[in-house]
C-alpha cells in the first residue's frame, strides 16, 4: 500500500533533480553561511539538565492541514529563542508543510540557537544547500532511507560541518542506525502509515537505545502528563511543533512547556 511518505518521497526526488540542476557546489559555498561554524544542537542539550525543547516553526502537516493562519516565521522563531529554547526546528518542505528555504534563510540571520533543517533528506545536494541556508543540523528519516544512504549523508553533513538528528517511527528501523556514528536519535512517536500517535514508541525505543546516546521525542507530546511519561526513560529533549503553533500566546506556550521539562518539579 503506498503511504503519504512514498508520495512524498517521489515528490522530493523531482525537487533534487531541479536541486543539481540550478545548483553547484561553488553555489553553496559562496553564500554568508557555508564557512560559519554551527551552533551545536548536542551541546545544547548535553548542558541542560533539563529535558531540552527543539520549538518548532511549522505552518501545516499533511494530516492536519493548516496549523497557524497567522504564520510569520521571523516572529515565531524570535519568541522562541528569546524564551531560551534549545534548538529551532524549521519545516522547509514546500509541498507537504508549506514551508520554505528562505524560512531557514531568514531565520539563520537573527538565530541565537542551534537550527535543525526540517525536511525529506535524500541527497547530498540538500546536505550542502541546508548550510548554505544556515542550517547546523539536519533531520535524516530512517524510512525514507537505506543503511548505506544514512551513513553517506551523515557523513556529508559533518563533513560540512553539520549534525545530524536520525530519526526513526518504528523498532524494525534499528538496524539500519549505527551508532557509534549516529549519537543523537529522534524517536517519533507518530505512525507513518495511519499518523495515530502513541509515546509507548518513545519508551519502547529507548530501551533498545544505547544510553550515552541523545534522545528527542517527537510528536504528540502537547500536556504535562505527556512529558511526566517520557521523563520515565530519560529522553534527553522533545520536538514540539503543532501544541506551540495553535498556541494563542506562543511565548505562554513555551514557558509552560519549560516548567513541564524541569527536572526540579
Amino acid at each position: 500500500m503506498k503511504t503519504v511518505l512514498d508520495d512524498i518521497l517521489e515528490v522530493k526526488r523531482d525537487e533534487v533533480k531541479l536541486l543539481h540542476r540550478d545548483n553547484s557546489m561553488s553555489r553553496f559555498k559562496d553564500s554568508e553561511y557555508f564557512s560559519k561554524p554551527r551552533l551545536s544542537i548536542t551541546e545544547s542539550i548535553t548542558n541542560d539538565h533539563n529535558v531540552s525543547i527543539i520549538a518548532e516553526v511549522k505552518k501545516a502537516s499533511p494530516s492536519k492541514g493548516i496549523i497557524r493562519e497567522d504564520f510569520d516565521h521571523l516572529r515565531i522563531a524570535d519568541i522562541y529563542m528569546n524564551n531560551e529554547v534549545n534548538a529551532v526546528s524549521v519545516l522547509t518542505d514546500v509541498n507537504f508543510f508549506q514551508g520554505c528555504i528562505k524560512y531557514l534563510n531568514d531565520i539563520a540571520g537573527i538565530k541565537s540557537v542551534p537550527l535543525l533543517r526540517k525536511d525529506f533528506i535524500i541527497d547530498e545536494y540538500q546536505v550542502f544547500e541546508a548550510k548554505s541556508n544556515g542550517a547546523d543540523v539536519i533531520l535524516l528519516i530512517c524510512e525514507a532511507l537505506s543503511t548505506s544512504q544514512i551513513q553517506e549523508l551523515t557523513h556529508a553533513a559533518f563533513e560540512t560541518d553539520l549534525e545530524v538528528l536520525l530519526e526513526l517511527h518504528s523498532e524494525d528501523q534499528l538496524s539500519k542506525i549505527d551508532f557509534s556514528l549516529n549519537r543523537l536519535i529522534g524517536v517519533n512517536n507518530r505512525n507513518l502509515a495511519y499518523f495515530s500517535v502513541s509515546l509507548d514508541t518513545t519508551l519502547k525505543l529507548r530501551k533498545q537505545i544505547p544510553n550515552e546516546v541523545l534522545l528527542v521525542s517527537e510528536s504528540g507530546l502537547k500536556m504535562k502528563k505527556d512529558i511526566e511519561t517520557i521523563k520515565q526513560v530519560n529522553t534527553d529533549a522533545v520536538l514540539i511543533g503543532e501544541h506551540f503553533m495553535r498556541a494563542s500566546n506562543i511565548g505562554d506556550s513555551v514557558k509552560q512547556m519549560k516548567e513541564w521539562c524541569s527536572n526540579e518539579n
